[in-house]
């Protein structure tokens, strides 16, 4: 009952007080609506906020910073009291044209879209260092070659049709076989080949077609095209003949994709190979021609021709056509390939001229294996009887030195080819390629006056000359790239027939040991010693060249812990991002 009184009571005093606020709020608006309207008050600018003070609360947001422009203007710079240009003040600050500082300092920079924005990136140097694979192994990659692209170099003259390497122009217009960069463009593909994806290939006419499959080929009237099959290559091929001056007998491609052509062919007369292509130039297609001629190259209203020699026995035909299509229209009578933008579009349809077979017609995205064999190849063709790959143009190295006559050797080529030919050895097993690599140390033995490269500083430290000048010179970078080829032939051909290549490599690591800070400015590198041995100015080394010396450092810090090498590498490291060396 008690319970029940309770619950009423809070019944009744919740309703009364309901009650009083409705009767509060009806008077609290009527005496609202009796007062008479305010005057008009002046509008005043709102007063200019006072900077928040910090009374220890520490919790309150700051104003956001109000952006102001600095005004700028013009100022006469005088520059070492020699010359004067225009520089921009701003405040106490002055700025320079950035163009005049690329070139007084030998920095570099540029305007980039970074995250949809614009922004000036600014280096010291323009060259990058690569990680060092751990250990250096003969096998494995070489150095950082993966990087390069030997083929594009505006002084590779073209890929030659015979031969499948590099034609250079390094140092004449009218292109020759330079050892060293065939030797490149052969590590450079066997290092591709180890470290991209393996290729994409199409085969475009198999060996044994399906019945009642229609045909890709097109055979026009007066020429023929039949299956035979060839004890040679133990497989099914064709056999075309084709009128003198008639059409040609046609191939569907239509690849889009790739564009590495290959195929197989034999020639029982004069004949021809061709390729339409579709490109980005308006007009119509090019068409690449690849005859059976002496031809290196020649280019004539859309038409490139190459020429790869008689091939009246069963070869290999392996090229880019975007290389051999940018060579082609770029062709100029200088040292330099001229630059195109000429895009592939598509590989429209192979053509054939003239009477022989063909065989295995494939388009693939890349063909590595097939260039470091063609250089290799190369190399085991063309070593004469002292074990070297003498170079046929005049080497000026610079005032001071005798010219280089058509014929010397480099140590260069000489390391570079042993690197290259230990690695066919490595992957195809064939003994002749061991056998040339350990010839091709030879002319590191014998000096300059012997047809050799070898020179010695002081009196006391072997050098193996890049250039085997008189004076000596001492480049750093030939010298370095002989060291790791005596090694790959050292460490291949064991202790009983690398025994002489070991003992050349640890000779020439304890000149490099004792002559490697000779090298260093305390800013940078210098690229040989011809400051030390004619009494001029420091042949300083390009950044390129710095980054080079550094890669190879790091490789023979791979296989040789000594700390002058760690030593040095931090140092030289240092210099590309604006170290120097402390001074008194």
């Amino acid at each position: 009952m008690r319970c029940l009184v309770a619950r009423v009571n809070y019944k009744t005093l919740i309703v009364i007080c309901a009650v009083f606020t409705l009767i509060t709020i009806l008077l609290w608006n009527r005496c609202s609506s009796e007062l008479p309207p305010s005057p008009p008050q002046p509008v005043r600018p709102a007063p200019t906020p006072e900077p928040e003070v910090d009374a220890g609360g520490g919790d309150r947001p700051e104003a956001p910073p109000v952006a102001r422009e600095v005004p700028y203007e013009e100022i006469e710079c005088l520059i070492n009291e020699d010359s004067a240009i225009k520089g921009r003040r701003e405040g106490t600050e002055v700025f320079l044209p950035f163009s005049w500082v690329e070139k007084y300092f030998g920095v570099y920079g540029r305007l980039v879209q970074y995250e949809g924005t614009e922004r000036f990136e600014f280096s010291h140097s323009y060259s990058r260092v690569y990680a060092q694979r751990e250990p250096y192994h003969p096998h494995g990659v070489f150095m950082s070659f993966e990087g390069y692209n030997v083929e594009l170099r505006e002084r590779v003259k073209c890929i030659s049709g015979v031969e499948g390497v590099p034609v250079s122009t390094q140092w004449g217009p009218q292109g020759y076989f330079y050892p060293i960069q065939i030797a490149q463009y052969g590590l450079s593909h066997y290092s591709k080949n180890l470290t991209e994806r393996p290729p994409s290939v199409e085969l475009y006419d198999r060996a044994e077609e399906t019945a009642g499959s229609p045909s890709p080929w097109t055979v026009p009237k007066g020429c023929s095209l039949t299956r035979t099959h060839d004890a040679t290559l133990s497989t099914s091929v064709r056999q075309f003949t084709t009128p003198e001056n008639g059409p040609g007998i046609t191939l569907a491609l239509g690849n889009s994709r790739d564009f590495v052509l290959s195929f197989d062919v034999k020639f029982l007369t004069n004949g021809s190979v061709s390729v339409v292509l579709e490109t980005s130039e308006k007009g119509p297609p090019f068409v690449i021609h690849y005859v059976t001629s002496p031809l290196l190259l020649a280019f004539r209203e859309r038409e490139v021709t190459y020429g790869i020699g008689a091939r009246a026995a069963w070869s290999t035909v392996t090229r880019d056509l975007l290389t051999d299509l940018r060579k082609g229209v770029g062709l100029s009578s200088g040292r330099v390939v001229r630059p195109v933008k000429v895009a592939l579009r598509r590989v429209v349809e192979l053509q054939l001229r003239g009477s022989g077979f063909i065989a295995n017609v494939s388009i693939a995205s890349t063909a590595h294996r097939a260039a470091f064999l063609c250089a290799s190849q190369w190399l085991l063709r063309n070593q004469d009887e002292r074990g070297g790959w003498p170079i046929r143009v005049t080497r000026k190295l610079g005032e001071g030195f005798r010219a280089l006559e058509p014929g010397w050797y480099s140590a260069m080529a000489q390391g570079q080819a042993m690197s290259t030919l230990v690695r066919a050895y490595l992957l195809s097993r064939d003994p002749a390629f061991l056998s040339a690599a350990l010839r091709a140390t030879g002319p590191l033995k014998r000096p300059p006056e012997q047809h050799g490269v070898k020179a010695v500083f002081m009196n006391k430290f072997d050098w193996y000359e890049e250039y085997p000048t008189t004076p000596s010179s001492f480049v750093l970078n030939g010298f370095i790239y002989a060291l790791i080829g005596l090694y790959d032939v050292a460490e291949t051909a064991g202790d009983k027939l690398g025994r002489e290549a070991g003992v050349l490599f640890s000779r020439g690591m304890e000149s490099l040991k004792a002559m490697l800070p000779l090298f260093d400015t305390g800013s940078g590198t210098v690229y040989d010693l011809r400051h030390f041995v004619l009494g001029m100015a420091p042949n300083v080394a390009r950044w390129d060249y710095h980054t080079t010396h550094i890669n190879q450092l790091q490789l023979l810090a791979s296989i040789d812990n000594a700390p002058i090498f760690r030593e040095y590498l931090k140092r030289w490291k240092t210099y590309l991002k604006g170290g120097r060396a402390k001074h008194n």
